[in-house]
């Protein structure tokens, strides 16, 4: 039983997509026409469609935000040279909320157009036991070269047979665990209650995340819990010309159905 000062599931949410130009294989992506409006309007509608809370986009340039603005949504700006989505969103969330009304926050990431609005209710959903601190998104592999792949992050789970939700212990780019068993594919979506974000930003890089170039070791690192639930599918990230085609081409085929 939690007590009157332990963290309890979360009563208002919001949603907040780091958006920012720079790109190098991508640039401008944010404002990639897919279907007659830009890819970061397509994050903010599904988004929108999770119908947890409300949704603000946080804009690293002014053009962003007038686009999302020009959509019906909610733009902030924040400052360029944030070193991560992590940090924009903290800042985000500060301009937007000084009051803390907000006591916790989904972050979606700005280059998934055709994530599903299940997904993000699914990203929250850990947050109701008030041990965790954090919690994410994995899938299981299902192709052997990913097994080996580094640029598949690996979640290493405490999870039981059959279940949906369990606690991360680690995340590297090497095959892990050993053994038979399933491996777990790391979905960067993550909702932070806010005591646990403010804590998060305010730490320094730690050894394991500049090892790995994984941010969410430093969390790890500090003692922070981590659970991940399960989902089916990885949603397409949209970094190269290539990616953004199949997001138009997966797009077209859901609204033609």
């Amino acid at each position: 039983m939690p007590t009157a000062s332990s963290p309890t599931r979360p009563a208002n949410p919001i949603v907040v997509i780091p958006a920012r130009m720079a790109s190098t294989r991508l640039p401008g992506k944010p404002l990639a026409d897919i279907l007659g409006a830009p890819m970061i309007v397509h994050v903010l509608r599904r988004a929108m469609e999770a119908a947890i809370g409300p949704v603000v986009v946080a804009c690293a340039e002014a053009e962003i935000a007038r686009a999302v603005e020009a959509a019906g949504g909610t733009a902030v700006l924040t400052r360029p040279d944030h070193p991560s989505g992590s940090d924009r969103i903290f800042e985000a969330l500060r301009l937007i909320d000084p009051e803390g009304r907000h006591d916790a926050v989904v972050n979606v990431q700005g280059d998934l157009p055709t994530i599903e609005p299940e997904s993000v209710r699914t990203v929250f959903a850990p947050l109701a036991d008030p041990a965790v601190d954090i919690a994410t998104l994995v899938v299981e592999i299902a192709r052997e070269e990913e097994r080996t792949d580094p640029n598949v992050v690996k979640a290493v789970l405490e999870l039981p047979a059959g279940a949906r939700q369990g606690r991360a212990l680690y995340f590297t780019r090497a095959t892990a665990p050993t053994g038979d068993g399933p491996l777990y594919h790391h979905i960067g979506l993550y909702a932070y209650r806010r005591a646990a974000l403010e804590r998060f930003v305010s730490l320094p890089p730690s050894v394991l995340e500049q090892r790995e170039r994984l941010e969410q070791l430093r969390a790890l690192a500090d003692g922070m819990r981590i659970d991940a639930a399960v989902v089916d599918a990885v949603p397409l990230g949209v970094d190269t010309p290539g990616d953004l085609e199949r997001a138009c081409a997966l797009l077209s085929a859901r609204k033609g159905g």
